[in-house]
């Protein structure tokens, strides 16, 4: 059975920044308000890109950064939760719009653990020999699911996209030379914490408190054995990317598990969160400015609506 690897990552982000002040002047909020509960100083919306049109971006530039064309690709992958082009899917566009001939192309729908569980689908596909290289993309529209009258939700998204190229070959399967074992599941009960429904138009709504709760004290055990799947220790990782929610989350896991030295990702910051898009995207942004060593083991872990998650343990491209 081949293992896999991550190939190359890209990412896509729109040009039009919304600060802080900016939406100071929508809803009653501040700048000090929202950096204090969420640490998101700014945020990408698109204007003019669909979902399609953002991870189709992102999606071009892994592929040249894998050195691959696009009759290599045997599977192409989409998480998100807010395209609203349901067939045909975003995937099935993105490999019409770069020229990919017949691979499989399916979206996938886990909110925002919709990466990294997509990840470990096209992971097991390339395993069983279903494909030899893979398309795997985190986009998200959030802006067009957003309440801008709700000043607890809108400040948080954004819009944005990144993908991966995964290829199958030589090479540990344990996160020091490929893609280490998925960990991932639900909590049903707590399938209210997050949530888009309803007939398009579907607005964003989450119970804040209790997803700050759950990942405060869920998250480290569920981290901790991920770690362990892969063969290696949080403090032996090389970087840690988890979904960008909440930098008060971030700084929260990066206590609990002792990693104050290592590279973590913080693009909550200035891209806010993105959702399916969010891990992918600060992943590649990691990558590309080189803040981690080539073939270092790097945490992906994401989570949301559902309330579900799915992380592994990746060498770094």
């Amino acid at each position: 059975m081949p293992r896999t690897r991550i190939a190359a990552l890209g990412h896509h982000q729109p040009d039009h920044v919304l600060t802080n002040d900016d939406l100071a002047g929508m809803v009653d909020t501040s700048d000090e308000w929202i950096r204090q509960r969420t640490g998101i100083a700014t945020r990408r919306i698109a204007r003019d890109e669909s979902v399609a049109d953002l991870a189709a971006a992102a999606a071009g530039k892994a592929l040249a950064a894998a050195g691959l064309d696009p009759a290599d690709i045997g599977l192409v992958t989409v998480a998100t939760c807010s395209a609203q082009d349901r067939c045909p899917s975003i995937a099935a566009q993105v490999a019409g719009r770069l020229g990919v001939p017949a691979a499989v192309a399916f979206d996938l729908n886990n909110g925002c653990a919709g990466f990294t569980t997509a990840l470990a689908t096209a992971d097991h596909a390339l395993r069983a020999g279903a494909a030899r290289h893979a398309l795997v993309i985190g986009a998200e529209k959030m802006s067009d699911v957003t309440d801008w009258t709700d000043r607890s939700t809108c400040v948080l998204l954004g819009d944005g996209a990144g993908a991966a190229v995964v290829s199958a070959g030589e090479g540990g399967g344990d996160g020091r030379d490929g893609i280490g074992p998925v960990v991932w599941g639900s909590d049903p009960t707590r399938g209210d914490a997050v949530r888009l429904r309803g007939a398009w138009q579907p607005r964003f709504a989450q119970e804040g408190q209790t997803v700050f709760r759950w990942a405060t004290t869920e998250l480290v055990p569920l981290i901790e054995r991920t770690c362990q799947e892969a063969g290696t220790t949080p403090r032996e990782l090389g970087g840690i990317v988890t979904h960008q929610a909440n930098l008060r989350i971030i700084e929260a896991l990066v206590r609990r598990l002792g990693v104050e030295d290592t590279v973590v990702a913080r693009d909550v910051v200035d891209s806010g969160n993105t959702s399916a898009a969010s891990v992918p995207l600060a992943f590649s942004k990691l990558v590309e400015r080189r803040a981690v060593e080539p073939g270092a083991p790097v945490l992906l872990f994401s989570f949301g609506g559902g309330l579900s998650w799915a992380g592994q343990v990746v060498a770094c491209p």
